[in-house]
């Protein structure tokens, strides 16, 4: 709860700072935009290079796209995100993933009288797109792979209803006290010899899904740091009621875009996961690279 109470507080004078620019007024209709890039790294040594050193290269590619909506008091956000990273090292046999992750974000609301809050109803859907392998060594010393996740295991699905807050596009908070939340995976993974009862992602033997009411609370504060260098603020909460609600899951994601051209960016990306089903501990992804990307 330590590292979550220093989290928020760093995260939510981000959006503090946010809310004091300026905002223009909501245009009604649908206001779309997406951004797609591609990251390459590359190191290579030839075989009389002295300094030490292994080839390998690792590549990044993303999408996000939103399609929002307003008409009147109602609202309809919408986001999808697709990311996906590889790395190979020449002396390896597999190459590895370094991201996968498949998302969609829905949340509907109605203002309440004129102010900045509205009623609200989220939907959140989370996969990954490909196999994900724990790796290690047979009796002769080969490096072998073993699967533990694939497409839809696991998958998480959470909806309920709550409150918005919302400045504009580019600065909401939703909170939502009712949230119903569904984990799906593969029974081959729960029904192995000697499978305990939530050892894979939460979810008792022999079955396939498991299910988690609680509360949700998500944050999105995007703005611009100075000219041509814009910051991403992305925080989920959830707290299970019905099993060890003071374990609150948390997944929040810092993306930072130094811009070049309309084609070249440098980007950075910190990704911090909690989740005692998953991993008893902070799971930490960072990633920094120059790509080329599009926007439209």
């Amino acid at each position: 709860m330590k590292k979550i109470t220093l989290l928020a507080l760093l995260v939510f004078p981000l959006i503090s700072f946010a809310q004091e620019e300026d905002s223009e007024e909501p245009k009604e209709g649908w206001n779309k935009s997406g951004n797609i890039s591609l990251l390459f790294n590359q190191a290579a040594f030839n075989a009389e290079w002295t300094g030490g050193g292994t080839s390998n290269y690792a590549a990044n590619a993303s999408l996000t796209y939103d399609f929002n909506y307003r008409k009147g008091k109602l609202t309809w956000d919408n986001r999808i995100v697709a990311d996906y990273g590889i790395t190979k090292t020449k002396d390896d046999k597999f190459s590895r993933k370094t991201n996968d992750r498949l998302e969609l974000n829905s949340i509907v609301g109605r203002q309440i009288n004129e102010s900045k809050w509205f009623y609200s109803f989220f939907l959140n859907f989370r996969t990954q797109f490909a196999k994900g392998y724990a790796f290690g060594e047979d009796a002769d010393g080969n490096e072998i792979r073993t699967e533990t996740t694939h497409f839809m295991s696991p998958g998480y699905l959470q909806i309920g209803p709550g409150f918005l807050w919302k400045e504009n596009d580019n600065l909401k908070v939703n909170l939502a006290p009712a949230t119903a939340r569904l984990i799906f995976v593969d029974d081959m993974f729960t029904t192995v010899p000697g499978y305990t009862d939530g050892d894979y992602f939460g979810v008792d033997a022999g079955e396939s899904t498991r299910f988690e009411f609680g509360a949700s609370i998500s944050g999105y504060a995007k703005f611009d740091l100075m000219e041509n260098i814009s910051m991403e603020n992305i925080l989920n909460l959830y707290s299970n009621y019905l099993e060890d609600p003071q374990n609150v899951d948390l997944d929040y994601t810092m993306n930072l875009v130094l811009k070049v051209n309309d084609w070249i960016s440098a980007n950075a990306t910190f990704q911090a996961i909690y989740d005692d089903n998953a991993v008893g501990a902070f799971q930490i992804r960072e990633a920094l690279g120059i790509g080329i990307g599009y926007k439209f």
